[in-house]
């Protein structure tokens, strides 16, 4: 039962393997993150959506037949700044 040089120096498959993995705290985090983004997906599927309705930007309807958008927010009046007042030429500012 003589074993060559090389089988000697060459480290066994098990040991190979544990090099190349990361740290078990590593992996440990890894799993961690993946656990609590399954909950907080199951927890947003649960609650629905935020607002019923809103809609992604593109232009892309889904059947609704609502009234066109012409981008005003409703109730927000005076909200805007004042326009800017023209500064005569070699007027101190």
């Amino acid at each position: 039962m003589s074993s060559s040089s090389a089988d000697r120096s060459r480290p066994p498959l098990r040991q190979a393997v544990t090099r190349l993995l990361p740290a078990r705290s590593v992996i440990g985090f890894l799993a961690l993150l993946v656990v609590l983004g399954m909950l907080s997906y199951a927890a947003g599927t649960a609650a629905g959506p935020v607002a019923p309705g809103l809609r992604p930007a593109g232009g892309v309807r889904t059947g609704e037949s609502t009234p066109a958008d012409d981008g005003d927010m409703g109730g927000m009046h005076g909200m805007g700044a004042p326009a800017p007042r023209p500064v005569p030429l070699g007027a101190p500012r």
